[in-house]
C-alpha cells in the first residue's frame, strides 16, 4: 500500500511539472506578440479584429466582455482593421453572446456590415480555428484580457495564423484568481489540441471576412 501511495505521489508531481512547463512555454513563446498602443505601427494588412466572447448578463455583455468590446471598437476606429469578428457562444436560442456583442458595437457607431458574427465560437480554440477556416482570416488582432491572450495567440500560431494580441484590462474583475487557476489547465488542454488539431464542433460554408458582415445576421 505504501508503494502504491508513493507511485501516486510521483505521478502527481510529474503531472504538475508537465502542466507548469507547458504554461511557461505557452506564455513565454507569445509575449512578444502582445502589443501596446505604441506598437500599432507594426500592424499592416490586418484582415480583422477578433473579439472573443466572455459571457453575458441578460441582454448586456458581462464587464469582461464589455471591456473586450470597447478595446476592439477602439482598434477598429484607429483603422487597425476594416472588419470585426464577434466570436462567442450561440449554441442555444436563449443564450446569444454574438448578437449582443454586435448590437453593442453598432450602438457605438460601428457599421453593421463591418461586423461578422461567429455563432459557433464555443471555445477559444474553436473561435480561432473558425476565424481562419470559415472567415478566411490569415492576419488578425485578438482582443481579450491578458491572462487569456497567451493561449489565444499560441493557438493562432499553431494554426498558421499571423496573430497579434491587445489586452483589455482597464479594471479588476471578481473571481479572477479562479480564472487564473483554470487558465493553467486550459493552456495545457489547448497545447494538446494544437498537437492534434481536431476540427471544431461546426464548420460550414466559407464566409469571407472581406465581404459584408450582415450575411451572418440571423435576426
Amino acid at each position: 500500500m505504501k508503494r502504491v501511495f508513493k507511485i501516486l505521489i510521483i505521478l502527481a508531481i510529474i503531472c504538475i511539472v508537465v502542466i507548469l512547463s507547458i504554461n511557461f512555454y505557452v506564455v513565454g513563446s507569445t509575449k512578444k506578440q502582445i502589443l501596446n498602443e505604441n506598437d500599432y505601427s507594426k500592424l499592416k494588412d490586418i484582415d480583422c479584429i477578433l473579439i472573443l466572447g466572455a459571457g453575458i448578463w441578460g441582454d448586456e455583455p458581462s464587464p469582461m466582455l464589455e471591456d473586450r468590446l470597447l478595446e476592439g471598437i477602439n482598434l477598429y476606429n484607429e483603422g487597425i482593421a476594416p472588419k470585426i469578428i464577434m466570436s462567442g457562444d450561440h449554441g442555444r436560442e436563449e443564450y446569444d453572446e454574438v448578437n449582443i456583442m454586435k448590437k453593442f458595437a453598432i450602438e457605438k457607431g460601428v457599421p453593421s456590415e463591418d461586423i461578422f458574427m461567429d455563432h459557433a465560437g464555443f471555445s477559444t480554440y474553436e473561435s480561432i480555428y473558425r476565424a481562419k477556416e470559415i472567415f478566411g482570416a490569415d492576419d488578425i488582432v485578438i482582443v481579450t484580457q491578458e491572462y487569456h491572450l497567451y493561449r489565444a495567440l499560441y493557438i493562432a500560431d499553431k494554426l498558421d495564423i499571423n496573430a497579434y494580441g491587445v489586452n483589455s484590462d482597464p479594471r479588476k474583475y471578481s473571481g479572477q484568481s479562479y480564472r487564473e487557476l483554470r487558465e493553467i489547465l486550459a493552456r495545457s488542454k489547448d497545447f494538446v489540441n494544437c498537437l492534434f488539431k481536431p476540427k471544431p464542433t461546426y464548420l460550414g460554408e466559407s464566409i469571407p471576412v472581406s465581404g459584408n458582415g450582415d450575411v451572418t445576421n440571423d435576426k
